[in-house]
C-alpha cells in the first residue's frame, strides 16, 4: 500500500521546531500584512465595506483549520464514541486572498499515515494526539505537496467554538437532502434535522457535522461538512457579517487555539468578504475503498502538488 512514507514524515516528529517554524516572525508580518499604521488613501470608506475591519493581507495566506471532538481545548477526553483522547475530526486548509475567491481543501481524516518506526499506518486524525498543530501541519504539507513553510497559520476549533461561532453569525442557512435522526445515549446526544431549506443554530450545525452512523461513512459526513463550510461562508459575506465579526473575535479568542492575531484574524475576515464567488471548495483525490478498510489511501495517479494554486 501506498502509505505515507516514513522517511518523509520524520521532520513531522521534529515538533519544538516545526511550532517554531509555524509562528510569527518580524519577516513574515511583513510579507503578509501592511504596516499596522498604514493609513489608506481616497475617500472614507462606507460601513459596509470589509477594509473597515482591517486592511486586506499583502499576498494569500494559507490556514490549516482542525475542527477536533474534544468540547473545549485542553479536555483530557473527547467524549465521542469511541470515547478517548481528542482526535482531529475534520480538516481544512483554506487559502485567503482579497481578490482571488476563497480556496477551501477538505482532508480526509482517515487517510491512512505511518510514522518511523511504527509497524502499522494509522489515520490522519490521531496525529493529533500524538503532536498536535506541528505534526499534523507536517503531515498535511507533506500529502498535499504545499511549500516549505505551508500553512502559515492555524486555527484549532473544538466542538464549543463551532457552536460559538454559528451563533454568533445569526445562524447559518443550510438546505439537507436528507433527514437525519439519531440518538446516542452513551454520548446523551441526539441528532434530529429534517430535510429541505432551514436555518441551523450552533447545538444543530454541530448535529450536522458529526453525524457518523457506519464508521465507513466519512466520507459522506464529509459532504455535509461541506454544505455547513458553505453556509458559513455565506453567512460571512452576508450585510450582518461586517457588524458582528469583532464581537465574534472577541468571544471566540478564548475558545480557539491560533497563531493569527486579532488584527490578522480581521484582516483574514475581511478578505474573504471581498473574496470574489463563488468560493471553490475541493478534495484530495482518493483511491477507491479495498474491502472492508476504513483507513484511505491517495489515488496512485494523482501528482503532487494536489491542491494547485489557480
Amino acid at each position: 500500500m501506498n502509505w505515507l512514507s516514513p522517511p518523509r514524515v520524520r521532520g513531522a516528529l521534529c515538533v519544538g521546531a516545526a511550532v517554531l517554524g509555524i509562528g510569527v516572525t518580524g519577516w513574515l508580518m511583513a510579507t503578509l500584512w501592511p504596516k499596522p499604521d498604514r493609513v489608506a488613501a481616497g475617500a472614507p470608506l462606507s460601513a459596509d465595506q470589509p477594509e473597515t475591519l482591517a486592511p486586506f493581507p499583502e499576498v494569500p495566506v494559507t490556514v490549516l483549520v482542525i475542527g477536533v471532538d474534544a468540547d473545549r481545548l485542553g479536555a483530557a477526553s473527547n467524549q465521542a464514541a469511541p470515547k478517548g483522547p481528542p482526535n482531529a475530526d475534520a480538516l481544512l486548509l483554506l487559502r485567503i486572498a482579497a481578490q482571488e475567491p476563497l480556496q477551501v481543501l477538505q482532508i480526509p481524516t482517515e487517510l491512512g499515515v505511518q510514522l518511523p518506526g511504527e509497524e502499522n499506518p494509522g489515520r490522519l486524525a490521531h496525529l493529533w494526539r500524538r503532536g498536535g498543530v506541528s505534526l499534523l501541519s507536517d503531515a498535511i504539507r507533506d500529502i498535499v505537496g504545499l511549500q516549505q513553510g505551508d500553512p502559515k497559520r492555524y486555527v484549532v476549533m473544538p466542538r464549543a467554538a463551532l457552536r460559538r461561532l454559528v451563533d454568533g453569525l445569526g445562524e447559518v442557512e443550510v438546505v439537507l437532502s436528507d433527514s437525519y435522526k439519531r440518538q446516542d445515549k452513551t454520548q446523551d446526544y441526539t441528532v434530529m434535522l429534517q430535510a429541505g431549506r432551514q436555518r441551523l443554530n450552533g447545538a444543530q450545525a454541530e448535529q450536522l457535522v458529526r453525524h457518523l452512523p457506519d464508521p465507513k461513512a466519512v466520507s459522506q459526513r464529509r459532504q455535509r461538512q461541506n454544505i455547513l463550510v458553505e453556509g458559513l461562508i455565506e453567512q460571512v459575506k452576508a450585510p450582518s457579517g461586517i457588524e458582528v465579526i469583532p464581537g465574534l473575535v472577541n468571544q471566540l479568542n478564548t475558545e480557539v487555539e491560533t497563531n493569527l492575531s486579532r488584527s490578522e484574524q480581521l484582516s483574514l475576515a475581511a478578505a474573504i468578504v471581498a473574496s470574489p464567488e463563488p468560493a471553490r471548495i475541493s478534495r484530495l483525490p482518493l483511491a477507491e475503498r479495498a474491502g472492508e478498510q476504513t483507513l484511505r489511501q491517495i489515488d496512485a495517479g494523482a501528482t503532487l502538488p494536489l491542491w494547485p494554486q489557480r
